[in-house]
């Protein structure tokens, strides 16, 4: 399956049915079709040759994504670009990828003027939106062309390069084949209920898993809704006005959903697959959210290398058979997929008993293909024969998945090696707490003290003395932290994630005072 193969399959199903809709707009399947035509020959007409990388950088927005599908019908490459990043990252994205065509949107237009005579291996510039100076409009570029049906094969199995966060550095290029893409897409459809027609609600940004979650949805003939800007109030109400059978939210916008106003008065029956991922989620606010959304909660662990399903647990997994909620489980990242094996390996590169510690490694189909032009890279992070995923864990007798941290993120106090995932867990049972990140700082004493700094929910107000009790009496004074600090909110990735470097290092400059 190639990316444009989702969207042929749908207008299969249904070549009039509504494919991408945008406020008060339909583009129904064979639409989308139309101008994935029209995009392919463009592309072809400004000289971009099967294989090509051809980026998008756009917000989420229903012409941009139907642009996807005509760089796949062309035989070329899709690079989503993120439209939060720096100027000078994109920059670097599009040289390093090799970027033949930059399709954007007018809302960056000042990014793209500034930055494009860095570009010079670019063939083409089109804004979807409107005509710039310097680039014609998507009407334009179009004018002339026929609807009638193409398709070019393309040179590989390579369907998109995807950037990774850049937390650690330059972001690498990840190719992701079609295979991986089509593994990914089964294993949703294999793991996850899909009763009737589907209709996804995608607030999260398209560039990331939200993108790739439409392809099953798809595949089966469903609507996608698309939000241009993420309001929790209209993601609300658009559940309820389509009738939302799937969504994903990462944990921070949940737990600020759990808190919205609207929530308790909106219909939701409809709801069939509420996922969560992209970062670790507090058991007592995922316990939270089965009450208060519903036992719809479907969690998803996996990372650009290996999207979306390396682990998977369903609705009906966050329950016991007698219908009470699985706690334990809740802390769990599922269980392996059943195209994937997980283990846990020591760094000599020996696989793990269950229950014992470890690098989390992969093998599957959902695996990248590698590293775009990083051949380092890409040995360093599949050694031994299996795919590295940086996070330590353990598989519990029942086969469930238990992340514990990010390697990168352990620390060592007096000797121990402390989870960070841990203490924030503990830390979010408190119901003042909205969101933390733990960190270790240098000390004399102890090699690395355990920092915590909380977000409070609005109004509330902690001492730190009660917050390390609290911590106390739930994992022990050594995991407990020595110091703690009150942020008013807490720096985050282009996907919510919390950086914790970000944390680390603005401690660092105030020399880790209280």
């Amino acid at each position: 399956m190639r990316l444009v193969d989702y969207l042929d399959k749908g207008a299969q199903l249904g070549a009039d049915s509504p494919c991408l809709t945008m406020g008060e707009s339909d583009l129904s399947y064979a639409q989308v079709q139309r101008f994935s035509w029209r995009v392919a020959r463009g592309l072809q007409r400004a000289g971009v040759r099967p294989g090509d990388k051809v980026a998008v950088l756009s917000s989420n927005d229903a012409h941009a994504f139907a642009t996807v599908f005509g760089i796949s019908r062309a035989g070329c490459v899709w690079c989503p670009v993120n439209p939060r990043n720096e100027a000078a990252e994109n920059a670097f994205v599009l040289d390093a990828f090799d970027c033949a065509c930059l399709v954007f949107h007018s809302n960056y237009a000042p990014m793209v003027e500034q930055m494009r005579a860095q570009w010079p291996k670019l063939r083409a510039l089109v804004c979807l939106d409107k005509r710039q100076v310097f680039a014609a409009s998507m009407d334009e570029w179009l004018d002339g062309l026929s609807e009638e049906p193409t398709d070019i094969a393309p040179p590989d199995d390579v369907a998109m390069i995807a950037g990774t966060g850049g937390t650690t550095g330059r972001p690498k290029g990840v190719m992701l084949t079609g295979r991986n893409l089509e593994t990914m897409s089964a294993l949703t459809l294999m793991g996850y209920p899909f009763e009737g027609r589907p209709c996804y609600l995608a607030l999260a940004p398209l560039t990331h898993a939200a993108g790739v979650l439409c392809l099953p949805v798809m595949a089966l003939g469903g609507r996608v809704v698309i939000m241009p800007k993420p309001d929790l109030g209209d993601f609300l109400s658009l559940i309820e006005r389509h009738r939302v059978t799937h969504t994903f939210l990462p944990p921070t916008l949940i737990y600020m959903l759990l808190q919205h106003e609207k929530l308790a008065s909106t219909r939701r029956d409809s709801l069939q697959c509420f996922w969560y991922g992209a970062a670790p989620i507090a058991a007592a606010r995922l316990e939270e959210a089965l009450e208060k959304i519903g036992p719809v909660m479907a969690q998803l662990f996996g990372q650009t290398e290996a999207p979306m399903m390396i682990s998977m647990m369903s609705p009906r997994e966050h329950f016991n058979a007698d219908g009470t909620v699985a706690r334990a489980r809740l802390s769990s990242a599922g269980r392996p997929g059943p195209l994937v094996q997980v283990a846990t390996m020591n760094a000599d590169g020996e696989l793990l008993p269950s229950g014992e510690r470890g690098e989390i490694v992969v093998r599957s189909s959902l695996v990248m293909g590698g590293y775009y032009k990083d051949a380092a890279a890409t040995a360093e992070a599949s050694r031994f024969g299996w795919h590295h995923t940086g996070d330590i864990g353990y598989l519990d007798e029942e086969g469930f998945l238990y992340i514990v941290d990010r390697a990168k993120d352990m620390i060592i106090s007096g000797g121990f090696n402390v989870y960070s995932v841990e203490v924030e867990a503990a830390l979010l049972q408190h119901p003042d707490v909205q969101d933390s990140a733990v960190i270790g700082l240098p000390d004399e004493k102890w090699g690395e003290r355990v920092v915590a700094v909380l977000q409070l929910r609005p109004g509330r107000a902690l001492a730190a003395e009660e917050v390390i009790a609290f911590v106390k009496a739930r994992i022990g004074s050594v995991k407990a932290p020595k110091q703690v600090e009150f942020w008013d909110d807490l720096p985050r990735s282009k996907v919510g994630k919390v950086m914790k470097k970000d944390v680390r290092a603005t401690l660092l400059h105030k020399g880790g005072a209280t």
